[in-house]
């Protein structure tokens, strides 16, 4: 069973809507013509309507118990907005990836972007031609935030309430299938960010409904999703065909599950087992691996544990513990959640487990926090130094380009991308884009809009930050979150750029940065602002050494049975730098010697390599 409107072709389409407390339900066609067509209900509360006559491109609303119209809460078009009728779409599609295999999750590296800022357009056809620079640069999956149908023309997507429209805005869902089979022609998966925590306020009718959320728990956006009580079997499905929607409709390769700490389900088969459940089948079907990655702040191995184990079997987790360690300091910053971080000790852990806080009290939340996650494959966990969050709920939406100096850009870049871990790379990121990536939003309710301003005030308040945040509402402050792809090309921006794309180059060819394992590493302070990190595979021995301070720092070090050959210092001038004094080879059984590390320093060393 297909819900919402299947089109079958021949002037033929099945229309089904899951409202068990209807009494009455029609399918009520309002362009090009105008029609009423009854539906009947089986005993599981599914009404059904199977229309002739009819093309696809028809506009119709689902009529509630003989009076009330409103869209189709399985949409997979809505051409004039929340509040309008959705769309019959025929999801006949000329692919070309029927040969498309993704690169095996282990060797990801992911780019997160904003449809709407990415490029001037705004839309997924604009993304395509930008497609071969990002694959140049290393990257090879491609994460979309949220494009489910929110309300108005710009937003980040969390407040989507059609979660099987593509936005119409972007290009729809006919923009997107073009997006995504670019991506395979050029090599790169694509990853789909999912809501299935809340549903916007505006334009959010599943309300009406009375099914579709619970009182009986609640979360940050208000009622939370009814996994577990009541009429929850016609959530779940809801929840699990829409998984199925972008896996085998939209071939998307996997899904970014948005929050799932908010997701609350106390049955005995988690809703997160039956979604990884839904996508081992889609896999089976379709002869190539479809992956579920959670962002959570529980710091929960069993995330990703299997289900023999007692896990629910997701193929990933981010690991904010990793970006908290690394941006604190950098950054200095201590207020709100980053009070439980700061020290460098805290960033070596890191290092060598997914977590800082694994079953340790957290100051920050007054309590013990995490679990232990040594059982789990370093690969599982997705680390970075800038994320839409932590960049875009800051007041003023800095990224850390205009929170430090160059070459301490440099500094965080090398720490994510030679960490054992999944990395994630913020789009700009890689050339150290100057403008901000603030929060916007285009609601149509001024109480509303009034609403989410006062909100955000309140919560930027608990950061202790002193002026005023731009206005979400305002196109302005959208128009100024819009990345400056030109200056990837040029002085510093360029060089930056080609330092990332190096690093990627090294963490490709060098086994032992390739190997994604944290018994494979170790990490030492071995000085109070400079970490070394070693990391092996066979007979490929990989040392680096990090200074997380704007001063020079000496460090005596033996590494060992060599010899070691340089391959990347970021005081190089081809990365901006103003030269490299350090030794192109470290001689084999030499004696302990003091190297002078410039401030943010990277340098990378390896035995068993060629120089």
């Amino acid at each position: 069973m297909k819900l919402g409107a299947d089109y079958r072709g021949d002037r033929q389409c099945v229309f089904t809507l899951w409202a068990p407390l209807l009494k009455q339900a029609a399918v009520h066609l309002v362009a090009p013509e105008d029609r009423l067509v009854p539906m009947t209900r089986d005993e599981r509360g599914y009404w059904h309507a199977t229309v002739t006559d009819i093309d696809p491109g028809a506009l119709y609303f689902y009529r509630w118990d003989g009076e009330t119209d409103r869209p189709d809460p399985v949409s997979h078009s809505q051409p004039q907005g929340v509040h309008g009728p959705s769309r019959v779409v025929d999801h006949a599609f000329a692919w070309t990836d029927a040969g498309w295999r993704p690169t095996p999750l282990p060797q990801w590296v992911m780019y997160e972007l904003h449809v709407g800022t990415f490029t001037p357009e705004g839309t997924f056809d604009a993304i395509i031609p930008r497609l071969p620079e990002l694959r140049e640069l290393g990257v090879n999956a491609l994460e979309l935030l949220p494009v489910a149908q929110f309300p108005g023309d710009r937003n980040w997507g969390y407040d989507g309430v059609y979660p099987w429209a593509a936005q119409h805005s972007y290009g729809g869902v006919e923009g997107l299938k073009r997006l995504v089979d670019a991506c395979h022609r050029e090599g790169l998966a694509v990853i789909m960010d999912v809501v299935y925590n809340h549903l916007g306020p505006e334009g959010n009718y599943l309300w009406g409904l009375g099914t579709y959320f619970t009182n009986h728990y609640r979360t940050p956006w208000g009622d939370a999703v009814n996994y577990d009580g009541p009429h929850s079997p016609g959530v779940r499905e809801y929840v699990v065909g829409n998984a199925r929607y972008w896996f085998e409709t939209c071939h998307c390769d996997a899904l970014r599950l948005d929050a799932i700490h908010a997701i609350y389900d106390f049955g005995a088969r988690h809703i997160l087992s039956e979604l990884a459940e839904a996508a081992a089948d889609c896999g089976q079907r379709q002869g190539r691996p479809f992956y579920l990655i959670a962002e959570s702040d529980l710091n929960d191995p069993r995330i990703v544990r299997p289900p023999t184990t007692g896990g629910y079997g997701l193929d990933g987790q981010w690991s904010d513990d990793f970006h908290h360690a690394l941006h604190t300091i950098l950054t200095g910053e201590r207020h709100g959640y980053y009070e439980d971080f700061g020290a460098l000790e805290q960033l070596a852990q890191v290092y060598r487990r997914p977590f800082v806080y694994a079953w340790d009290y957290s100051p920050h939340r007054q309590r013990f926090h995490g679990d232990d996650p040594d059982d789990c494959p370093a690969w599982r966990f997705v680390v970075c130094s800038q994320n839409h969050d932590q960049v875009g709920n800051r007041a003023l939406g800095e990224r850390l380009s205009g929170l430090l100096p160059f070459p301490a850009l440099k500094l965080a870049a090398a720490a994510v991308l030679l960490s054992p871990y999944l990395p994630m790379l913020f789009m700009g990121e890689e050339y150290g884009e100057p403008r901000p990536f603030l929060y916007f939003i285009s609601h149509g309710d001024p109480a509303l809009i009034e609403g989410v301003r006062e909100g955000r005030k309140q919560e930027f308040a608990a950061f202790h930050v002193e002026g005023e945040a731009p206005d979400p509402q305002s196109e302005v402050t959208f128009e100024d979150s819009k990345l400056q792809w030109n200056l990837g090309k040029i002085g510093r921006h360029g060089q930056l750029r080609a330092f990332y794309r190096e690093l990627l180059r090294l963490r490709r060819e060098l086994p032992a940065l390739a190997r994604l394992d944290n018994a494979s590493l170790t990490a030492t302070v071995v000085a109070p602002t400079v970490l070394e990190l070693r990391r092996w595979c066979d007979d490929n021995r990989v040392v680096v050494w990090m200074n997380f301070a704007a001063e020079p720092a000496t460090v005596t070090v033996a590494p060992g049975a060599g010899p070691w050959n340089r391959q990347l210092d970021a005081a190089d001038p081809a990365w901006g730098g103003d030269g490299s004094t350090l030794p192109a080879q470290l001689v084999d059984g030499m004696a302990p010697n003091p190297l002078v590390l410039p401030p943010y320093a990277v340098a990378v060393y390896a035995a068993g390599v060629s120089a």
